[in-house]
């Protein structure tokens, strides 16, 4: 099925985010946000603690697949090759309450 219309493409997410439960009784939306690609965007305890945002993605996996060992970059945050980013283990449980 081809969607072509500005107006079918907005109906159809529409109509997905009803059928997956995202809309909620006075709530028209979820905001997400990218953490972890800025250095100058705060830690992500910061981020999920401002209650602006209902999913907080820690971005990016840049390295996957074809045997490789998975890599994520978040831009001087932390150094996943040395464990660096173990520390952030207590952060995300924050953002998860």
């Amino acid at each position: 099925m081809a969607i072509r219309s500005p107006a079918s493409l907005l109906l159809f997410a529409f109509l997905m985010l009803a059928l997956t439960g995202r809309l909620q009784a006075g709530r028209s939306s979820c905001i997400g946000v990218y953490w972890g690609q800025n250095t100058d965007e705060g830690s992500l305890a910061d981020a999920c603690a401002t209650g602006n945002y209902e999913y907080v993605n820690i971005a990016t996996l840049f390295k996957f697949g074809m045997g490789q060992t998975p890599e994520i970059n978040l831009a001087g945050h932390c150094d996943p090759r040395n464990n660096g980013c173990a520390r952030l283990s207590s952060e995300i449980q924050s953002c998860q309450e």
